[in-house]
């Protein structure tokens, strides 16, 4: 179990849900107020920052030595990669009022800090830390945050098996409230992206690590990956949120809506009802089914009383009514004598033998 603030994080727990608002605000602290505001109508759970200065999180130098084409989700960016984190950095003088607005809308806030120097200022106001997926081979980041209390989220896009297992030896040497999220580090929101998601490795997660809360960080359009990581055991889900997918900016276009966001997770509430506790009974809303669809066994002919119950004086029919008899346990009552007259085609129960 993990708990952020109020929230409580378990497997028995409803699907912890996380909007990454990242560069959505468009360098204005206003709209981050309103997102904030707006994730949490929506039934977000917690709304995440990133923090960082391009200059610490970029070389420009090396970024232009690739050559005139940027490569991925960044091809479609007009600016360098450069100027477009140097436009999207979150000031950190607006931390309080952001901490204050989620606490304000009723979430936690949290962030992922992109610069060692950042932690001990962002420490006081952040309820957890996320470390991002193309950090996890950072293990000096890895290895400051794990020595801090709060619960820290690790992503694992564009990773193998080695390097979570080096990220997760380095994080579990100095605290067990870890949360382990499956990703595939591809920004484009195609359509192709499914193919690529490895929703299976969750199960190999919980496999190796049997203790530990598993999640779900997702770039794909819907959430049909999130239904299926939730099915497959994530108890977190993060997801990027905007307003509207039609602004200009790197983030927009594969994040998640007001209303998209919603509907991910209304249907996910329902398949956590659906998924149940794995104790097969007669649910509550089945218990009159259980007497119009059941066969219960029945006179297949006008019986006196006193006669004694053959198999041809049975026949299998529904309904079978709450003190009925069911067709598997015809043995029980051949050979047996009634103490009642029994009409053709009424059901049979045991309060007619003698």
């Amino acid at each position: 179990m993990i708990k952020i603030n109020n929230n409580i994080i378990s497997n028995e727990a409803p699907t912890y849900f996380i909007a990454d608002i990242a560069a959505n605000f468009d360098g204005d602290i206003e709209r981050a107020k309103d997102l904030i505001y707006l994730a949490a109508d929506a039934g977000a759970d917690a709304a995440k920052f990133q923090n960082f200065i391009a200059k610490t999180i970029v070389s420009d130098r090396a970024f232009r030595a690739i050559g005139e084409r940027q490569l991925s989700h960044q091809a479609k960016w007009k600016d360098s990669v450069y100027d477009v984190y140097d436009k999207a950095s979150l000031p950190i003088v607006w931390t309080e009022t952001l901490r204050d607005t989620c606490k304000d809308a009723g979430i936690d806030y949290m962030t992922t800090p992109y610069d060692l120097s950042l932690i001990p200022i962002l420490s006081e106001y952040v309820s957890a830390w996320k470390i991002g997926s193309g950090d996890i081979t950072w293990h000096e980041m890895i290895q400051a945050l794990s020595l801090d209390d709060k619960p820290l989220l690790i992503a694992t896009g564009a990773s193998n098996m080695n390097e979570v297992e080096l990220a997760m030896d380095l994080i579990l040497k100095n605290k067990s409230n870890v949360i382990l999220m499956q990703c595939n580090t591809n920004y484009t929101a195609s359509l192709e992206n499914f193919k690529y998601i490895e929703l299976s490795v969750l199960k190999e997660y919980r496999r190796m690590y049997p203790d530990i809360i598993l999640g779900l960080s997702d770039h794909t359009p819907g959430h049909s990956t999130v239904l299926g990581s939730i099915a497959l055991g994530a108890k977190v889900i993060e997801k990027h949120f905007t307003d509207d997918n039609e602004r200009k900016g790197p983030d927009h276009k594969f994040s998640m809506n007001p209303e998209s966001w919603r509907d991910m997770v209304d249907r996910s509430r329902e398949l956590e009802y659906a998924l149940g506790t794995g104790v097969k009974k007669i649910m509550d809303n089945e218990k009159e089914s259980v007497i119009v669809q059941r066969r219960g066994l029945c006179a297949s002919h006008d019986l006196k009383e006193g006669h004694i119950i053959t198999g041809d004086d049975l026949v299998a029919l529904r309904p079978c009514s709450n003190d009925g008899i069911e067709p598997y346990k015809e043995n029980q009552i051949i050979g047996k004598k009634i103490n009642c007259k029994i009409a053709n085609g009424a059901n049979i129960t045991r309060e007619m033998f003698a």
